[in-house]
């Protein structure tokens, strides 16, 4: 199940383990993305507060975790090639974390809910 927040970032959730990026509406707003800033393994994050920043050729956004978790592993192929988000969102995930709080992502958006919030954020 894939989950969204307000601020575009996924969470596609897999047993108690969370894979976060942004979303594929966000990648488009963002244009060819340059840079991305990760936390660490071991780092934990917070739901509600920044835990990287993405760079396009456009703007710099910082990343708001959806959930509460430990960070696993960082997508390590986005150090060299940024740009995989742009060609898949969903399927180049920034962070992996291990949730700590499962209960978290029933404040967040299905897939027909966000995309229904996206559309009324189009105009």
């Amino acid at each position: 199940m894939i989950y969204y927040s307000p601020t575009h970032e996924y969470v596609r959730v897999d047993g108690n383990i969370g894979y976060i990026g942004i979303s594929d509406y966000a990648q488009h707003a963002l244009g060819n993305v340059v840079y991305v800033d990760m936390p660490e393994q071991g780092d934990d994050i917070t739901a509600g507060e920044d835990f990287g920043a993405v760079e396009s050729v456009k703007a710099a956004s910082d990343l708001i975790a959806p959930v509460s978790g430990a960070v696993i592993e960082a997508n390590e192929l986005l150090i060299d090639n940024p740009g995989l988000i742009n060609k898949d969102a969903l399927a180049n995930w920034i962070i992996k974390v291990e949730l700590t709080d499962p209960s978290e992502l029933e404040g967040l958006m299905d897939e027909a809910a966000y995309k229904a919030f996206c559309e009324k954020e189009a105009h």
